[in-house]
Order: structure tokens, then sequence, then C-alpha cells
């Protein structure tokens, strides 16, 4: 379960979307969710989806890879889809025992929240997979260098977040280590009742801790050996420069989120 988490990784490539400017992705991300919140209908939400499954295509990421993000929010998804459907009151009724009433209207919202719910986490984990933490630091901080006029510490919050982003597969893979240590010492982290489960896990926790102060006193003291003392009079090696694709990108960005909103006004007319 814990090697599914693949938020936070990254997956090198050359693509057209590798290449475009981490700030025009971020943008994009912010599009995308913009429209999955705006979408109504079956229109809109194939819509969505070709255009999810066209961006994975593209950057070339295997299917199985970006589904695997899915499994450790599985139960999320099924307590969503139970939620709609049972208590999401409707005109067409399909199945009434006693107190409980399901409805056609009910199966159609639990059916577009999943479907919603599950492009979304695809859709931002894609925003990771293929933008390295570098460039995703360095995309952050320019779209905040606003905030430094009211003195706000954008290379420092710009850092910590891609740090913090970053940190998620390593603490994962440290996660996996010491549960196979324990196991192999006779520890049982999947039979008992929730009591000895939460037991089982202070094991696992208080040396996950140690191990998570242990890398950041290292990074901090790689940081401080590399002579790093913040964003001040820091220079880069690449500069982010827009080109032709990001505009063509954007462009269908606003395609995508206008046809969203038409098709939307079309359902509800």
């Amino acid at each position: 379960m814990l090697k599914d988490i693949t938020l936070g990784q990254y997956f090198p490539g050359n693509t057209i979307v590798h290449r475009l400017d981490p700030r025009i992705k971020l943008l994009l991300t912010v599009v995308y969710i913009t429209a999955l919140f705006l979408a109504r209908g079956v229109l809109a939400y194939a819509l969505m989806f070709l255009a999810l499954l066209t961006c994975l295509s593209i950057s070339k990421i295997k299917p199985k890879a970006a589904l695997r993000g899915l499994r450790p929010v599985m139960i999320i998804l099924l307590v969503t889809v139970i939620l709609n459907v049972f208590f999401v009151r409707g005109e067409t009724v399909l199945l009434e025992f006693r107190s409980i009433v399901i409805t056609r209207e009910g199966v159609f919202t639990a059916i577009f929240m999943a479907a919603r719910l599950m492009m979304l986490i695809v859709g931002t984990f894609l925003l990771t997979y293929t933008t390295s933490p570098i460039a995703l630091t360095d995309g952050i901080e320019r779209m905040l260098n606003p905030l430094k006029k009211i003195k706000l510490p954008v290379h420092e919050l710009a850092m910590m977040m891609s740090i913090a982003l970053r940190m998620i597969p390593t603490l994962i893979e440290e996660t996996d280590k010491i549960m196979s240590a324990q196991k192999a010492r006779g520890a049982d982290f999947e039979t008992g009742g929730l009591i000895k489960r939460a037991k089982a896990i202070i094991p696992l926790v208080v040396p996950l801790f140690i191990s998570a102060f242990r890398r950041a006193d290292e990074l901090a003291i790689a940081m401080e050996s590399r002579c790093y003392h913040g964003g001040e009079g820091r220079t880069r090696m690449k500069i982010l420069k827009t080109a032709v694709k990001d505009y063509v990108a954007l462009l269908c960005g606003a395609v995508i989120i206008t046809a969203v909103v038409f098709l939307g006004r079309i359902q509800l007319s």
C-alpha cells in the first residue's frame, strides 16, 4: 500500500509536457482543478477525461503508474460513493426499502463525484510526475514573486514546499523498510482490532520520526556546506523563459475550461 503512494515522485523524460515552463504547468493545474469543479454532465466529464488521457499519453506516463496513486484513496472514494448513493434525494426512485431510498440522481451524483476525485488526484499527480523538484521550486518562487513587496520570504516558502513534496517518497520508502524490519522481528501490523493495530504502529512511528529528523539535519548541514543562505543574491543556472509551446498549452487550457462552462450551461438548460 505504501509503495502505491506516488505523490512527489518525478519520472524523468524529454516530452513536451516535461519541457513546459513549470509556471505554466502550475497555472494549467489550477485551471484543470477549476474546470473539474465546474464540470456538469456526461459531456463535460468526458471532455475532462479526454484531456487528462491526452496529457498522460503525451508525457509517456504509464497508466499503471498513474492509477497506482489511486489505491491509497480507494476507501475515501468508496465512502464518497456510498454517501451520495444513499443520501442524495431525487425524483426518480430506483430502490426503496424501509428508510433506504436510492434514486437515479443519487447514483449519477455518486458516479460523477468518484470520477471527479479520481481525475483530480491523477491530474495533480501529473504535475510532480513531469516536473523536477528544482524546476517546481523555481516555478513557485517566480509565481509568488509579487509577494516580496510585502516582505514575504517567497524563496524560503518555495524551497520548503518543494523539499516537503520531495521528502514524501523518501519517507514512504523509509517507512516500508522499517515495516519490513519490524515484521522480520515478529511484528504484526495486519491482524487484530483497531486498538491492537494502533499499538502495533508505535514501534513504527518512533524510528520513522528519528529517521526524518536525521535526514532533515543532514540536509541542513549539506545546504550550509554549500553556502546556502536563502534567496538573497542567489543566481540561477537555468532562467525560466516561456516559449511558443507554453502559450499553446495555455490556449488549450483556456479552450477546455470555456468548453466545460458551455457544456455545463447546456446541461442546466
